[in-house]
């Protein structure tokens, strides 16, 4: 009899632990970070169909975004659906397509993560050589892969509270296993 009750003392412990271990968990997917799977080809050739990546979600509760930023937010037109878009100007930046280069606040910008023969066209918001000034509490967001991407370019700028957070970690396929690179620009 005292071996069943021992049994059953370890049986309820084990539970309490996985019901702690899973209600740990639920609050870091809720409010420190989450899993997002890449979907499309907007952001090709730094992020492929199918990855898994972990976004940061805490991050842009106590600092801005930056330049060069990964980061993952409500689309505009349908907020159940997530976007992962890369911030090229930044709040109170003039931005301008001209001749396949973006430019921010009249430099270049240099973006090493383009593939070199990519073609960028305006769009409904931002037409060729028309500058754009990012609004206050906005960003203005581009996809990689820039002739398959819906963006800033499209649909404007976006809010910061309709960001989720920045795309920190590449998790899958565990080949490409590491943290997002971001690129340094050297934009006035």
């Amino acid at each position: 009899m005292d071996f069943i009750k021992r049994a059953v003392v370890a049986i309820f412990d084990f539970l309490q632990s996985i019901v702690v271990v899973m209600a740990i968990m639920v609050m870091i997917y809720l409010f420190v970070m989450s899993p997002q799977e890449i979907k499309g080809a907007s952001m090709e050739p730094s992020f492929i169909n199918g990855e898994y990546i972990l976004t940061n979600k805490i991050l842009y509760k106590i600092k801005d975004p930056k330049r060069g930023e990964v980061v993952i937010f409500k689309s505009p037109g349908n907020p159940e659906i997530d976007y992962i878009k890369r911030i090229i100007g930044l709040p109170g930046d003039t931005v301008m397509l001209r001749n396949d280069t973006m430019y921010v606040n009249d430099s270049e910008v240099e973006e090493p993560y383009l593939s070199p023969d990519i073609t960028i066209f305006g769009g409904s918001y931002l037409t060729e050589d028309q500058e754009i000034v990012v609004p206050e509490g906005e960003y203005f967001v581009m996809g990689d892969n820039r002739p398959h991407s819906a963006d800033s370019r499209e649909f404007g700028t976006v809010p910061k509270e309709d960001f989720i957070g920045k795309a920190f970690l590449r998790y899958w396929p565990f080949s490409k296993f590491g943290v997002v690179p971001q690129p340094s620009y050297e934009i006035p």
